[in-house]
């Protein structure tokens, strides 16, 4: 990491978690298209429910703060990361990933026709990417030591939402970013090639 021309090195594993508040934005600023294409996924996240405020005030109004216990270690961590990389992921798996995510740009075969009217980027290698290894892990998750067509579609709005670039024409319209990825979702077919 570089902070004011200074470089310092950090002990993997790094991750950079951010957040992103609809309401005020003083003082912040919206990162560039392919600063948001590094992250892994766009997870959103709407208001609690009654239950979860409950629990949100007792926890933070109470006398005693929780106490926090460590669940992984940094070695544990790089160890799961290895793991999920050895997952096995089958050709026509992969493929279907790799059709998802090129089904997001405009200038492809595979692209909707949403995509072609309302989208003036679609997802970068990075999105192919962030879609297998999140299958990979989902079928860790899940038991299995191999990734399906289910595990990809899975997190597809998770890793192509942020991923996906409206024209001028999408944002009029008031077309979402999920509203593409949806209906990639819904028109490419998981074994077709």
């Amino acid at each position: 990491m570089t902070v004011g021309g200074t470089t310092y090195r950090l002990d993997p594993p790094f991750i950079v978690l951010a957040t992103q508040n609809p309401i005020e934005m003083e003082g912040t600023y919206p990162l560039p298209e392919a600063q948001l294409d590094r992250f892994f996924f766009k997870l959103t996240l709407g208001y609690p429910t009654a239950e979860e405020l409950a629990l949100i005030v007792d926890r933070t109004t109470g006398g005693a703060l929780l106490p926090l216990s460590r669940i992984l270690d940094a070695e544990e961590v790089l160890r799961i990361r290895d793991l999920v990389r050895e997952v096995p992921i089958a050709a026509h798996v992969k493929e279907f990933a790799i059709r998802l995510a090129m089904a997001t740009r405009p200038g492809t075969l595979y692209a909707t026709e949403l995509v072609r009217k309302f989208v003036r980027y679609g997802a970068s290698p990075r999105g192919p990417q962030s879609l297998v290894l999140a299958a990979k892990a989902r079928a860790l998750f899940e038991g299995r030591m191999n990734a399906s067509f289910e595990d990809v579609t899975y997190g597809a709005r998770q890793a192509l939402r942020h991923r996906v670039l409206l024209n001028f024409e999408g944002e009029a319209e008031g077309i979402s970013s999920e509203q593409i990825v949806d209906d990639v979702l819904q028109r490419v077919e998981p074994g077709a090639g």
